[in-house]
């Protein structure tokens, strides 16, 4: 994009449609290139139109804001299933939770995106596909099978949700990374409505409590499933209707966080080896040590995807290659951990998605660990790193997708 925006510099009307076709990935180019391009008219200008913060939060169009409404309530309908027909809730939450949101953000991009109708129809048939599949699975409450594929159902929707993002643009890595930044700045957006919705709900409760009146069980029942329902889709179209909220705040947060996590690590390391636990047998700790290894990973990935252009900060990057090279060791300890349980006490479920989900991590983490080298030694900014993430992307939908729909099959519902 970088050498179409120089070649076009010129052409106000090709500069607009390059713009209105990939606004965020035009955004980052320009301000890359912003520095050699002062004193161009056009290009002030359009450095003055892309830094321009409007102190006012955009409310969008009344037709934006009719969907989000319906959206919202719909969302909070699917949730309230349970409580309308009387449905057990463990195996619906269980089975159904990723279709309370996912298939309405889904929509809400493809609406936004314009998908064509092929991409829709897929879209579609993907949902109700998966719709239908878990429900009609055995109802058996002592099967890992069952449990890992109502596990990774929502991690599917979410690929399909990532999908329906980038436009059907599968081969974009640019549009897959602002996928990643989407989700990071949902989780700050998210955070800060929910932080909002607690202290409204003890201020209600407690209000109520004065005069009386006892409106906890009906408040949790009818507004506050409703409310959390909908927090994600309020997230979303806050955070892409008024990006300058906090398109800043998310690197600031990964930039914190990541030396933070790091020192956490190394402590964390050194703890196991001077308590002597014992990984290898202790099925409670592995499991907990995967999950670490997944909020490190998360963490890895949103501070390289995070950040809204490039940089050149060595010591950011030299901290995100140190956190890398720890990641992949913890990463070696737990493969090594889940292949000598498979040796000793033979294939599960349980260790096959593990296993699966570890090699697919250590592999990304191993090309991720590269570039963030490769950075390190020509200086330059973390693009190749995005770019490592972004082609990993659709190898963890794959993987879900065999997770989810033919691990229960394989291990015949076991």
């Amino acid at each position: 994009m970088k050498d179409e925006i120089l070649t076009h510099l010129n052409d106000p009307r090709q500069l607009e449609k390059m713009y209105r076709t990939n606004k965020v990935p035009f955004k980052r180019e320009f301000s890359t290139l912003y520095p050699e391009l002062k004193g161009n008219t056009l290009a002030d200008f359009w450095n003055e139109r892309l830094n321009y913060e409007s102190e006012d939060l955009y409310w969008g169009t009344s037709k934006d804001i009719a969907f989000v409404i319906i959206a919202s309530i719909l969302a909070g309908t699917i949730a309230k299933l349970p409580g309308f027909f009387n449905l057990d809730e463990e195996f619906f939450y269980q089975r159904n939770i990723g279709f309370i949101v996912f298939p309405i953000l889904s929509l809400y991009f493809a609406w936004k995106n314009k998908l064509k109708t092929k991409p829709i129809i897929f879209i579609s048939i993907t949902i109700l596909v998966s719709l239908l599949f878990i429900n009609f699975l055995p109802h058996q409450k002592k099967s890992d099978s069952l449990l890992l594929s109502c596990i990774h159902l929502p991690l599917f929707l979410w690929c399909v949700l990532g999908y329906a993002f980038v436009g059907g643009s599968l081969s974009n890595y640019e549009k897959r990374l602002d996928f990643l930044r989407y989700n990071g700045d949902l989780a700050v957006m998210t955070t800060l409505i929910l932080i909002a919705g607690i202290i409204l709900t003890g201020v209600t409760i407690g209000l109520f409590a004065l005069i009386d009146l006892n409106i906890q069980k009906f408040y949790f029942e009818n507004v506050v499933i409703f409310a959390v329902a909908a927090s994600l889709i309020v997230g979303t179209y806050l955070t892409e209707t008024n990006p300058q909220i906090v398109n800043k705040v998310s690197p600031v947060i990964a930039k914190i966080f990541s030396p933070l996590v790091l020192i956490t690590l190394i402590a964390y390391l050194a703890a196991i080896v001077i308590s002597g636990k014992d990984l290898y047998n202790d099925r409670e700790f592995l499991l907990t040590f995967n999950a670490l290894l997944i909020g490190v990973m998360a963490i890895i990935l949103f501070s390289v995807a995070g950040t809204s252009r490039p940089t050149k900060n060595y010591v950011e990057t030299f901290i995100l290659f140190l956190l890398s090279v720890l990641t992949v060791i913890v990463n070696g300890i737990a493969l090594s951990a889940i292949l000598f349980r498979i040796s000793e006490w033979g294939i599960t479920p349980n260790r096959i998605a593990v296993l699966g989900g570890n090699i697919l991590m250590l592999t990304n983490l191993i090309l991720v660990t590269i570039r963030l080298l490769k950075a390190l030694r020509k200086k330059n900014d973390k693009t190749e790193v995005g770019a490592a993430i972004a082609l990993f992307l659709p190898v963890y939908a794959i993987w879900a997708f065999l997770v989810t729909f033919f691990l229960p099959l394989i291990f015949n519902f076991k």
